[in-house]
């Protein structure tokens, strides 16, 4: 028995299909009733969820009993300071609830899904291994610290004894819920948001990075940590790219450093007046003006017959799917 966590969210659910189409038994955990649009019903019927909650440790106690292995997918993502407190306590107190419920329990193996976030980001042009060391500086966002937070507890677990690996994705693309995560992207792309940088950054298809967890999970690698990239993107190339496949306007305002500021400050009113979220904040201006680039050398190398689907393919099938979920009324712009 498998137990992931996170089974409603976006990489959570695209595990959980992995995973039932290798015919393993899967047990998740969801927080409300309702399940993922975007996982075919014949899955979902396939699989037994549970209500439970990482910050609920009698809940995660039942949803552990005799499971073999556990994802560890749930997380929030967030750049805004409303939602920050909430997110340390599910990424970091959730997660050492679960290495504490999976060694109580006798669980034999995790798998924790962290980020590329979680290493740390510099100000300086960098390309970055899985050797690279957490430094804590101002150029991190608080959703970094709390990955890196969140995966402290995980190695702790593995000196305790629990088997396992980390995988540390980048930027997840992908079809599923455009008002949550990283699907956000394309929300922003057909609403044709105006705003661009010459930043770069990693991106990676959500389907290779389940397939990528599940491989790691049924292998024998213990102990290790891999970064899941597909390739290194200008976000420009990343905006325009979704834009012509939604035939939609590409991004014409290069948001410098200083308009950048002044660009998410407007965000920021227009979200009060709106009640909305914003499209970009001051935390995101500032990754959207990085450059960075992840190597992901190490992964292909463990997993000799995986390759990595290229992101115009994934880019296109996942616009392609959000135009058929517009048109047919399951999302709403």
């Amino acid at each position: 028995m498998i137990v992931v966590t996170g089974g409603t969210g976006f990489l959570g659910a695209y595990i959980i299909q992995d995973l039932v189409g290798r015919g393993q038994q899967v047990r998740a955990l969801r927080r409300s009733r309702q399940l993922p649009f975007f996982l075919p019903a014949d899955i979902r019927e396939r699989v037994e969820w549970v209500d439970a909650d990482v910050l609920d440790v009698v809940s995660l106690q039942d949803a552990l009993e005799g499971a073999d292995a556990v994802v560890h997918t749930a997380a929030v993502v967030s750049f805004s300071s409303a939602e920050r407190q909430r997110m340390y306590q599910v990424n970091v107190e959730g997660t050492a609830n679960i290495v504490n419920a999976a060694l109580d329990l006798g669980v034999r193996r995790l798998l924790h899904v962290s980020s590329v976030a979680a290493l740390g980001r510099t100000v300086k042009a960098e390309l970055v291994s899985e050797e690279k060391k957490w430094t804590d500086n101002s150029n991190n966002t608080h959703y970094a610290r709390s990955k890196h937070g969140a995966e402290m507890h995980a190695w702790r677990g593995f000196a305790e004894g629990l088997d396992g690996v980390i995988i540390n994705p980048s930027t997840i693309l992908g079809f599923g819920d455009w008002h949550q995560s990283s699907c956000a992207i394309f929300r922003n792309a057909y609403r044709e948001f105006p705003w661009y940088t010459n930043g770069v950054n990693g991106f990676v298809g959500v389907e290779d990075t389940a397939a990528a967890a599940v491989e790691l999970l049924l292998s024998d690698i213990n102990h290790k940590r891999f970064i899941v990239n597909a390739d290194n993107w200008p976000f420009r190339k990343l905006f325009d790219t979704m834009a012509d496949n939604f035939h939609r306007k590409r991004p014409h305002r290069e948001a410098t450093r200083t308009l950048g500021a002044l660009a998410w400050r407007m965000e920021k009113l227009r979200s009060m007046l709106t009640s909305s979220r914003p499209l970009l904040t001051k935390e995101t201006a500032k990754v959207a003006q990085s450059v960075t680039s992840f190597d992901n050398s190490q992964l292909l190398e463990a997993l000799p017959g995986f390759r990595f689907t290229p992101l115009e393919e994934v880019i296109a099938t996942a616009c392609a799917q959000y135009k058929q979920a517009l048109e047919a009324g399951t999302l709403h712009v």
